[in-house]
């Protein structure tokens, strides 16, 4: 039977508007292990403890100790990897993963997702976190070629300003949940002005920890290493991962700051009866 015109075209739509490619449920399962995210959210999780403690010291004084069961159930790894998975595995459904699960599947990616967890869990440690800020400000100087190809890669993720933005959709979130709570209005103008004043202090940080960050995991890899991480980054599947990676830690960060707005309000009031 000859194919009308009017169905050649539909069907030519229809092919038009289909993925090359689409991942599968199993791919992903492998992506999201083989870039170390199980362990990530565990260390997430140890950071995210440590500023609730010290946000609850301030905020409550001798009275904060009681706070951290409370905090303990916000930062629920399996909730947080639950919500990472629905941006995440939306973000990468369409996309080709093969060359990501090539990479990190490498010697060479291996090594590099062992070395950027290990740094991570280092820099847990105060005086560590000061060393290696201290080192990457000296890189500088020392080793100009070398920290032009750390900042080759902090541009190829674009890790300073999408790190910024979450961090203030973040704090968005937290005073949302205070006011939620405390069935209080914040006027929007007031809450973004309050979280725009923040902006400076902010980008200020995450640059500084940025660096000191990547400066450490890095510090073993070779230049061709490196060089070979951010072309990869820069290719169409690292910036379908660099994009998945931030929507999905965006999404969790953003209900635990939600989270954590309320249950301030709900322990300052248990605190006053």
């Amino acid at each position: 039977m000859a194919v009308t015109p009017t169905i050649r075209a539909a069907v030519l739509a229809v092919l038009v508007s289909a993925p090359a490619y689409a991942a599968s449920e199993a791919e992903l399962d492998a992506l999201y292990a083989a870039i170390g995210t199980p362990r990530l959210l565990e260390i997430m999780r140890i950071e995210g403890m440590e500023q609730a403690g010290e946000m609850a010291s301030d905020m409550f004084g001798d009275g904060a100790g009681s706070f951290t069961p409370m905090a303990s159930r916000i930062y629920d790894t399996a909730r947080m990897a639950e919500t990472f998975r629905v941006e995440f595995d939306a973000v990468l459904a369409d996309a080709d993963v093969g060359p990501l699960l090539d990479f990190f599947g490498s010697d060479r990616g291996r090594q590099i997702v062992e070395l950027e967890l290990s740094a991570r869990e280092a820099l847990l440690n105060p005086d560590v976190e000061d060393a290696a800020e201290r080192a990457a400000e000296a890189l500088i100087d020392d080793d100009p070629d070398r920290r032009a190809l750390i900042e080759g890669f902090v541009d190829a993720n674009d890790l300073i300003e999408l790190n910024v933005m979450g961090a203030m959709n973040a704090s968005v979130a937290y005073y949302q949940g205070l006011a939620d709570a405390g069935d209080v209005t914040l006027p929007e103008r007031e809450l973004l002005a309050e979280v725009w004043a923040q902006e400076p202090d902010i980008r200020a940080d995450t640059s500084t920890w940025v660096f000191a960050y990547l400066g450490m995991a890095y510090e073993p890899l070779s230049d061709d290493d490196l060089k070979a991480y951010t072309a990869l980054a820069g290719s169409p599947h690292g910036r379908a991962l660099n994009r998945a990676l931030f929507e999905g830690f965006d999404d969790v960060f953003n209900e635990i700051s939600y989270l954590l707005g309320g249950a301030t309000v709900r322990f300052g009031q248990s605190e006053e009866l």
